[in-house]
C-alpha cells in the first residue's frame, strides 16, 4: 500500500463499461483505482507502479486472463489476483486457482461480494508480508540468537557452539526429544566457515535399512532393482557443507563401518560403483539416547561413537531450566499471533503459573505446540490457565498407562547359550532380547497403543517404530495389535 495506506486496485478488462463500474465501486469504498484494457498494458503498469490487488478479466483479445496471470506471477508472485468472467465453469475456476489466482468471481457480481473478495485478498497479503518479515528477522538474528535464553545452561551452550563452530570437529549432540538438537546443528553450521555452503539434514531412523547406504552415499544406475538412474547421496549433496545425521543411534550396525570410513577417509563409494569419490563434509550427529552407553552395550560401534564424539554437546531438558519456560512461551505466542492471525498476544499470571508448574516431557517442541494451539483456539487477547490446562491434561493421561504398566512383571532375563560366541556377542544378544521383551510388555500394558508405549519406555515414537520393525513387532504381531 502507499504511504497513506490507501489500497490500490488495478482493474484489467477489455470492456470500458466493466472498468467504469469497478472504478465506481472501489472509489466509493475509498480505494485508489486504475484501469487498463489489455494484459500487455497490465504487465507494463505493474512493472512501473505495482498495485495491491489486481482484478483480471478472463476472456480478452490477444493475451487472455490465464496467460496474463502466468506472466504476472513470474514477475510479481506475491501480488494477489482476482479473476472475473461472465463465462464461468468449475474447470476454468480450478485452472485459474492452480495458476495462482486468489479468487474466481462470475458476473453478474454483487458489489459487496467483489469488495469482500478484495479485502480478504489484502488481509492475506498483509499476513504474508508480516510472516515474511518475521522470518527475515529470525534469519538476520540467526539460529544462535534463538538459543539465547536466560538460563545459565543455555548461555554455556551458546559459548560451546561458538567455540566448536570455528573448528572442523565432528560434533555429537545429545538430548531428549524436543530439546532443539537440529536447531543447535544449524547454529553450528551458520557460525562456521561453511555457513554459505549446503546444510543437509537426514533422519537416520526413518530410512529403511536396505536403503541406508544408497541414501548416504548414492548409487549408480542398475546398482540394484529399481535403480533406473544414477542418484547422489546425502554426502554428495552436502559436499563443502554440513551433513546432519539425526537419531544416529538408529543407524543399522551393518552400515556403521561405511559411515566411519567415509568420515575418516573423506571418501565415499556409491552403491554399485568401483571408484571412491572425495567429499569435504563436516558431520554433526544427534541422538536422544546416550550413545556412549549404547556403544558400551554393543548396540552401537565404539569406534564410530568416538569418531562422532570429537566434541559432545548435551542439551538439558526444559524441566531443568525453568527460567526459560516463560520467555520461550511468550516468543511462541507472538510467532503464533502473526502466523495464525489470532488476537492472543498476552500471557496472564495464571497461565504463566500453569506453564511453570508443568514437567514438559516433550520439551521445547511441546511448549511451542501448546502455545500455538492456545493461540489458535482462543478468541481473546490474553491466554489464561483455562486455555492451557486442557492441553496439558491430555499429556497427563499417560499416568494411567504408567499405573497399568506397574502390574506387568518385568521380562525375565533371556537365556542365551554361548555356542562358541564371544562374550561381547552374547551380551549384545541378551540386551537385544531384553529390549524386545520390554517393548512387548509395554505394548501389552497399553493395549497396543504405540505412542503410550513410547512414553512408558521413556523414548520417542520414532525410535520405538524403528525397533518394532527391527524385532518384527509390526501390525501383524499379537503384541502390537
Amino acid at each position: 500500500m502507499d504511504g497513506n495506506d490507501t489500497p490500490r486496485i488495478l482493474a484489467v478488462d477489455d470492456s470500458p463499461a466493466n472498468l467504469k463500474m469497478l472504478e465506481a465501486v472501489f472509489q466509493a469504498e475509498g480505494f485508489a483505482t486504475a484501469a487498463v484494457e489489455s494484459g500487455e498494458a497490465a504487465l507494463a503498469r505493474i512493472a512501473s507502479d505495482p498495485p495491491d490487488v489486481v482484478l483480471l478479466d478472463l476472456r480478452m483479445p490477444g493475451m487472455d486472463g490465464i496467460e496474463t496471470l502466468d506472466r504476472l506471477k513470474t514477475t510479481a508472485p506475491q501480488l494477489p489476483v482476482i479473476m472475473l468472467t461472465a463465462y464461468g465453469d468449475i474447470q476454468t475456476a480450478v485452472q485459474a486457482i492452480k495458476h495462482g489466482a486468489e479468487d474466481f468471481l462470475i458476473r453478474p457480481i454483487q458489489n459487496d461480494r467483489v469488495v469482500l473478495s478484495v479485502r480478504q485478498a489484502l488481509e492475506r497479503r498483509k499476513l504474508r508480508i508480516e510472516v515474511e518479515s518475521l522470518r527475515r528477522m529470525v534469519d538476520r538474528q540467526g539460529y544462535l540468537a534463538r538459543l539465547m535464553t536466560p538460563s545459565a545452561p543455555m548461555r554455556e551452550l551458546v559459548d560451546a557452539i561458538r567455540r566448536v563452530a570455528a573448528s572442523n570437529f565432528t560434533v555429537l549432540i545429545q538430548g531428549e526429544t524436543g530439546t532443539g538438537k537440529e536447531l543447535v546443528a544449524r547454529a553450528i553450521h551458520q557460525e562456521s566457515q561453511r555457513a554459505n555452503m549446503p546444510f543437509v539434514a537426514i533422519d537416520a531412523g526413518a530410512i529403511p535399512e536396505a536403503l541406508v547406504e544408497s541414501e548416504l552415499f548414492g548409487h549408480e544406475k542398475g546398482a540394484f532393482s529399481g535403480a533406473v538412474r544414477r542418484k547422489d547421496g546425502h554426502f554428495q549433496m552436502a559436499n563443502t557443507g554440513t551433513l546432519f545425521l539425526d537419531e544416529v543411534s538408529n543407524l543399522p550396525l551393518a552400515s556403521q563401518p561405511k559411515l566411519l570410513r567415509a568420515i575418516q577417509e573423506r571418501q565415499i563409494r556409491p552403491v554399485g560403483s568401483s571408484r571412491a569419490t572425495a567429499v569435504d563434509v563436516r558431520v554433526i550427529a544427534a541422538s536422544n539416547a546416550n550413545l556412549q552407553e549404547h556403544s558400551a552395550r554393543g548396540l552401537f560401534r565404539q569406534d564410530l561413537y568416538f569418531r562422532l564424539a570429537e566434541f559432545v554437546i548435551s542439551l538439558p531438558p526444559l524441566r531443568e531450566r525453568r527460567e526459560d519456560i516463560l520467555p520461550l512461551a511468550r516468543a511462541f505466542l507472538e510467532e503464533a499471533r502473526v502466523e495464525l492471525k489470532r488476537p492472543a498476544s498476552l500471557l496472564t499470571d495464571s497461565g504463566a503459573r500453569v506453564l511453570q508448574a508443568y514437567h514438559w516431557p516433550g520439551n521445547i517442541r511441546q511448549l511451542r505446540n501448546v502455545m500455538r494451539r492456545a493461540a489458535l483456539q482462543s478468541s481473546r487477547v490474553a491466554i489464561e490457565a483455562a486455555d492451557i490446562e486442557p492441553m496439558l491434561s491430555e499429556e497427563n493421561s499417560g499416568a494411567d498407562t504408567q499405573a497399568a504398566a506397574s502390574a506387568v512383571p518385568r521380562p525375565a532375563p533371556p537365556k542365551i547359550e554361548p555356542d562358541g560366541a564371544s562374550l561381547r556377542d552374547i551380551a549384545k544378544l541378551a540386551l537385544e532380547e531384553a529390549e524386545k521383551q520390554a517393548i512387548v510388555a509395554a505394548l501389552r500394558a497399553t493395549n497396543g497403543h504405540k505412542q503410550k508405549a513410547a512414553r512408558l519406555l521413556k523414548t520417542d515414537y520414532k525410535t520405538l517404530f524403528v525397533k518394532l520393525k527391527r524385532y518384527g513387532l509390526g501390525h501383524d504381531s499379537p503384541a502390537a495389535g
